[in-house]
């Protein structure tokens, strides 16, 4: 596995009196992509901020592969490209002049640098419109070009802050197929998300925090099964044929399933008493099964649950 990794080390950011971050700890390693979830205002954007070095820590560090991002911010940086907040391109620009830039400032190779803008382009499916202005285009394409400069120079580590926020249901359902083409190339993707479906469908695991402290980090099943309060958890499966009653009524029989819902004909949510144990184990009889399992996550609604128990003084 890549030894990619971000660290926060004791990290804190004050504004005045306002504590914006406390001594936050949090170590992401490996290839995936990790979720940040909390209220408004808990220190999200702030943490991502501190680890591009927009923003200058009151205390402790930043690493990007072990790199402090503010003291040796160009070769901790270089492996990592980010999306904060909502950027804007100038409208008069088109994407092939706008990347140019940012590929200079990267120090990307002159003789790389139409190869380099033509791949990220394809990879967010705007190949085709890169000698147009950007000025005519929608908010869903502007941020697929926004996606594409974090993608300039090919970095293992990439930080996006709220990457479908503000877009209609076909830019955020387009913005996520390219998130999770990005997951299977080996790269560190930690990014933050108010929207708990998007996270549930694409993220491995998530770190949640509050008020600048971190709350809780790791794979979703385990922060559903520890802090949702019940011992039970609702996965949610997809497979590749319509599920047939005798199947369903076979699901339903297996051990530790209390009930399942119907999502659609290929879709359910199934609810099951017990943790990680039990979900490893339907999960080895849901493929014994042979239904053409290609899905087997937690449910929107059991992390929406968990994190409404976790939150429910802020939120």
């Amino acid at each position: 596995m890549p030894d990619f990794s971000i660290e926060a080390v004791n990290l804190t950011k004050k504004y005045g009196n306002f504590t914006a971050l406390s001594d936050l700890n949090l170590k992401l390693e490996g290839t995936k992509c990790v979720g940040f979830l909390g209220p408004n205002g808990a220190g999200k954007t702030t943490t991502l901020k501190i680890f591009t070095d927009m923003v200058r820590a009151t205390s402790g560090r930043a690493l990007i592969n072990g790199l402090d991002s503010h003291k040796d911010k160009k070769t901790a940086l270089s492996s990592c490209g980010a999306l904060i907040e909502v950027p804007e391109i100038y409208p008069s620009l088109t994407p092939r002049e706008a990347l140019t830039m940012i590929a200079e400032i990267r120090g990307v190779p002159a003789s790389e640098r139409k190869s380099s803008i033509t791949k990220v382009l394809e990879k967010v499916k705007m190949a085709e419109w890169m000698g147009k202005k950007v000025g005519k285009f929608s908010k869903g394409m502007k941020q697929r070009i926004n996606i594409a400069a974090a993608l300039i120079g090919d970095p293992h580590v990439l930080l996006l802050d709220e990457p479908t926020s503000g877009l209609d249901p076909r830019g955020m359902s387009e913005v996520r197929e390219i998130i999770k083409d990005l997951k299977s190339e080996s790269r560190l993707i930690f990014m933050s998300s108010h929207i708990l479906s998007e996270v549930s469908e694409i993220c491995d695991e998530v770190a949640m925090i509050d008020h600048g402290r971190l709350l809780a980090y790791g794979k979703i099943n385990d922060i559903v099964s520890k802090f949702s309060g019940k011992d039970e958890s609702v996965i949610e499966i997809t497979v590749t044929k319509d599920l047939s009653t005798v199947t369903l009524n076979r699901i339903r029989a297996l051990d530790g399933v209390s009930s399942i819902r119907a999502l659609g004909p290929r879709r359910i949510d199934i609810k099951l008493v017990g943790g990680p144990s039990k979900q490893e184990k339907l999960l080895e009889k849901l493929v014994e099964m042979k239904i053409g399992l290609i899905v087997f996550r937690p449910a929107a609604s059991a992390l929406e649950e968990t994190y409404l128990n976790m939150f429910k003084e802020s939120v």
